[in-house]
């Protein structure tokens, strides 16, 4: 007969581990519902630099380097090619308006001022020698027109006599008819004969003035030719600095090439490199000042280039009123540009915190001062010292302005 074992119930030994896993279970759940996640870092409070929230008046102006330039710069560039005979100035010499800077050579415009002396040459020979022979044929036109002229008068007298015969019946009707023809064509041949005349003087006349005029273009290719060989002199072109000049002897430049450069030293410009952020804030007119020798100059903006380069664009400003004192080119001044009013501004100090955070977020020190909170926040303009705070802080609180390169993702910094 088989004998059937009751089961125990209740508590037993082998379900602990099933009770101890959902209890764990549970206060995993209790802790991602209620618990702090955020992620936190022990930091030395004693190497942060800490700043005050303020609310204040915010100067709105950037700070610039500013390099003393000459007011404006011409540059050399030789109206004629040639090689270098002589430098007869050096870099630095304050030149004049005509003085020469350069001489070149060039022998093949020395070659074209022969060949154009060489054809005027001849042209005004074979000018002269067609005007002696025009003459001639004036004189040969004059002689046989007075020839022309005296025949037929001689055959009018004839006809006129040979009529009054005629009508008297002393000569026959023959005779009268004869002198009669030879007078008309006297008649004839005197008109045709002045005719070719006229048009031959006419013809000459045009002849000889288009020789002229041929004769004076030559004279004027030599002129040009003689003063093509002036420019093979360089010469300065305004009063000034002679600031570079990039040539040697022997050198061959050609015309045109930018071989140096004179500054106008009559005044002077700061050029300044701006950040590219304020591109469209920087207009002509802004006002700007700068501290030396213990006094105060003003500049305004004469010119804004719109290419950017590496992150910067150039801004030309011009003095309003005195210069420093024994001012130079290639000086440097720091430059105080006003963008716009004053304004009162909620405002925290300048810091590296900005390099990671690209002022979108800060971390905000408690009251107690043992830990500091990431916050979001909106910032505006700035200048050389403040930030200028749109949004997420208050006055009176206290941000973090150090470097965060070493917080990473880090929203909560123990302050030890």
């Amino acid at each position: 007969m088989d004998i059937q074992l009751e089961k125990k119930k209740g508590f037993q030994k082998k379900h602990i581990p099933y009770i101890a896993g959902g209890v764990a279970l549970l206060a995993l759940v209790a802790w991602i519902i209620f618990g702090n996640h955020a992620s936190t870092l022990r930091v030395d409070g004693k190497t942060l630099n800490i700043a005050d929230v303020t609310y204040g008046k915010f100067n709105d102006y950037i700070r610039l380097n500013g390099q003393v330039q000459p007011i404006s710069v011409v540059q050399i560039s030789p109206e004629e090619g040639g090689i270098v005979r002589e430098k007869v100035v050096e870099e630095g010499t304050h030149v004049k308006k005509g003085d020469v800077i350069l001489r070149l050579s060039n022998s093949n415009l020395d070659l074209q001022i022969l060949n154009a002396e060489s054809e005027l040459a001849e042209k005004q020979n074979l000018l002269r020698n067609t005007q002696v022979t025009m003459q001639q044929d004036k004189l040969n036109n004059e002689t046989e027109k007075v020839q022309l002229d005296t025949d037929t008068r001689r055959k009018k007298r004839t006809f006129e006599q040979y009529s009054r015969l005629y009508k008297e019946r002393l000569i026959s009707r023959e005779e009268f008819l004869q002198a009669k023809e030879d007078y008309e064509v006297a008649q004839k041949k005197h008109g045709l004969v002045t005719r070719r005349l006229e048009q031959d003087s006419i013809y000459r006349n045009i002849q000889m003035d288009q020789m002229e005029e041929n004769l004076q273009n030559m004279r004027k290719n030599v002129l040009l030719i003689r003063e093509r060989k002036d420019k093979l002199e360089v010469r300065a072109t305004i009063d000034g600095e002679l600031g570079l000049l990039d040539a040697e002897l022997g050198q061959n430049i050609n015309a045109g090439q930018m071989i140096g450069q004179i500054n106008d030293l009559s005044d002077f410009k700061i050029e300044a490199m701006i950040d590219e952020h304020y591109i469209d804030r920087v207009i002509n007119g802004l006002p700007a000042s700068f501290e030396r020798q213990g006094n105060t100059f003003r500049l305004k903006v004469r010119k804004v280039y719109p290419e950017v380069r590496e992150g910067k664009f150039r801004t030309d400003l011009v003095f309003e009123g005195k210069r420093p004192e024994n001012i130079r080119s290639g000086q440097t001044y720091y430059i105080d540009l006003q963008l716009g009013e004053p304004t009162e501004s909620v405002l925290i100090p300048k810091g590296t915190f900005f390099q990671v955070t690209g002022g979108n977020w800060i971390f905000v020190v408690d009251k107690d001062g043992q830990k500091a909170y990431r916050r979001k926040i909106r910032i505006g303009r700035q200048n050389p010292q403040y930030y200028e705070v749109l949004e997420g802080l208050e006055k009176g609180e206290r941000v973090i302005i150090s470097g965060y390169e070493s917080y990473k993702d880090n929203e909560v910094l123990i302050l030890k």
